[in-house]
């Protein structure tokens, strides 16, 4: 197992874990409840434009690469 590679993740995890709670919170706020595929389609619009943000910035961890 590599240790050195997660320990390079987790802080990315952790930004989505943290990115996908307050974009859903504020989606939530201000249009009221919403559905269960709505929210996972916003989930996964933040996952995968948070890892396009991150490699096109160059700060990507290299298991990303």
């Amino acid at each position: 197992m590599d240790i050195d590679g997660l320990k390079e993740l987790v802080p990315h995890y952790v930004a989505v874990m943290l990115l996908v709670v307050i974009i859903l919170t504020a989606v939530q706020a201000v249009v009221g409840e919403i559905g269960l595929l709505i929210e996972v389609a916003i989930i996964l619009v933040v996952v995968f434009a948070y890892r396009v943000i991150v490699m096109r910035l160059g700060v990507a961890p290299s298991g990303w690469q």
